[in-house]
C-alpha cells in the first residue's frame, strides 16, 4: 500500500498556510493588538480559535479519538470538497465511487474539475467490490463510500470494505453520517490499522446540529495536517463553536433510541399499506420505500403538509421514496395519508 503522502498534490505539499501572530506566540496576552479587530468587546469582536481546539478535545473524549486525528469541517461538505482538493489534480486524476449514493461527492468532483467514476450498485444495494476496483487506474486518487449509505439506507459488510481499503493504493473515504443510528459498528477504531482510511462524520443527524453546519473528519496525523493547512483559517465561527460544545453536553441515547424505535413501527406499519411494493433494510433515520406511483404519492404527502424525498429519478432508485423518521405525531401524519389513499385506491 502507498503511503498517502505520495498521493498528495504537490502544490499542497509545498503551501504555506496562512498564519497569524497568535499561532507564532502562545504565553499569556492581555492586549490583543495583531489581527486588526474591533477592540470593544460584544461577545462577537475577536477571532474564534482556527484549531478549534477546546470543541477537539471534546470530541475527541465522545469518540475516543486523539486530537490530532480529528478535523472539524463547516460541514462534512467542506472535508469532501478538502480531499479533492488535496488530493486531486485537476483534469488529470479521478475519483470512484457508488451509484446511488450521497449527490454531493459528484458536486464537489466537479467543481475540482476531477473525472468522477460511478460503479453501480447491485440489485439489492449490495457492493459490486470488483467492478469499483475495476474502476480504478494509475490517476485514481479517492474512493467514497457511504455506509449507511444515502438514499439507500443500508451498511456494507466489514469484509467488502477491508477488499476495497486492501486493493486500492488511494485514499478510502467512509462517510458514516448515520453511524449513530446503525447496530453496526463504526471505522473510526480501525483508523491506526488502515493509513488510506478517512472517517466522515456529522453532528447534523443524531445530534440535531443540522443549523449548526458542523461535519468531522477523523484520519492518520498528517492526513488531517494537510486539511488544516489548506482549510480557510476561521472555518468554524466563534458562535458555533461554543452553542456545539454546550449540545454535545447532552445525552442524545435516548433520542436515537426513540428515532430507532419509530423506524421500526413506521417500518411495520408500510409493510402493511397495499400502495407500498417494496421496503429496503434500514440502518439509517431513514427508510427507502417502493411505489406503483412514486409522484403521485409525494404530490399527495405534500398536499397533506408532509415533504418526503422523490428518488425515483436517480438509476438505481426507479419507483423511490426516502422518508426520514419523524416524532411519532409527524410519523402517525404521514402514514394516516398513505392509508387514506390506500383506502381510496
Amino acid at each position: 500500500m502507498k503511503d498517502p503522502i505520495e498521493l498528495v498534490r504537490k502544490n499542497i505539499l509545498a503551501l504555506a498556510p496562512y498564519s497569524t501572530a497568535r499561532d507564532e506566540y502562545t504565553g499569556p496576552i492581555g492586549v490583543y493588538l495583531d489581527a486588526n479587530e474591533n477592540p470593544y468587546d460584544n461577545g462577537y469582536n475577536r477571532y474564534p480559535d482556527p484549531y478549534q481546539k477546546e470543541l477537539k478535545a471534546r470530541i475527541s473524549e465522545i469518540k475516543g479519538v486523539p486530537v490530532k486525528n480529528i478535523f472539524i469541517g463547516n460541514g462534512s461538505d467542506e472535508a469532501i470538497d478538502l480531499v479533492y482538493r488535496v488530493f486531486c489534480d485537476p483534469r488529470i486524476d479521478n475519483a470512484v465511487s457508488i451509484a446511488p449514493t450521497y449527490g454531493m461527492y459528484k458536486v464537489a468532483a466537479a467543481t475540482n474539475d476531477v473525472e468522477f467514476r460511478e460503479v453501480q450498485l447491485r440489485g439489492d444495494y449490495s457492493l459490486d467490490v470488483d467492478g469499483l476496483l475495476g474502476a480504478v487506474d494509475k490517476n485514481t486518487k479517492v474512493m467514497f463510500l457511504c455506509s449507511p449509505n444515502n438514499p439507500t439506507g443500508n451498511v456494507f459488510p466489514v469484509s467488502d470494505v477491508e477488499r476495497l481499503l486492501a486493493g486500492f493504493d488511494g485514499i478510502v473515504v467512509i462517510d458514516e453520517a448515520y453511524v449513530d443510528f446503525s447496530e453496526e459498528e463504526g471505522w473510526l477504531y480501525r483508523l491506526a490499522r488502515y493509513p488510506n482510511l478517512v472517517v466522515l462524520q456529522t453532528l447534523s443527524k443524531a445530534w440535531g446540529m443540522a443549523g449548526l453546519r458542523l461535519g468531522l473528519a477523523f484520519a492518520r496525523e498528517d492526513i488531517i495536517a494537510l486539511f488544516t493547512r489548506v482549510k480557510y483559517p476561521y472555518n468554524i465561527n466563534g458562535v458555533t463553536q461554543r452553542i456545539v460544545l454546550e449540545q454535545l453536553n447532552k445525552d442524545i441515547a435516548g433520542q436515537v433510541e426513540e428515532l430507532n424505535g419509530q423506524r421500526r413501527k413506521v417500518v411495520e406499519k408500510l409493510s402493511e399499506n397495499p400502495l407500498i411494493r417494496g421496503i429496503y433494510p434500514t440502518d439509517a433515520n431513514f427508510v427507502l420505500v417502493k411505489v406503483d406511483d412514486p409522484k403521485g404519492v409525494y404530490d399527495e404527502l405534500i398536499r397533506g403538509g408532509v415533504i418526503v424525498r422523490d428518488r425515483s429519478r436517480i438509476k438505481g432508485c426507479e419507483g423511490t421514496l426516502r422518508i426520514t423518521i419523524g416524532t411519532p405525531e409527524e410519523n402517525v401524519k404521514m402514514l394516516a395519508i398513505l392509508d387514506r389513499m390506500a383506502a381510496e385506491k
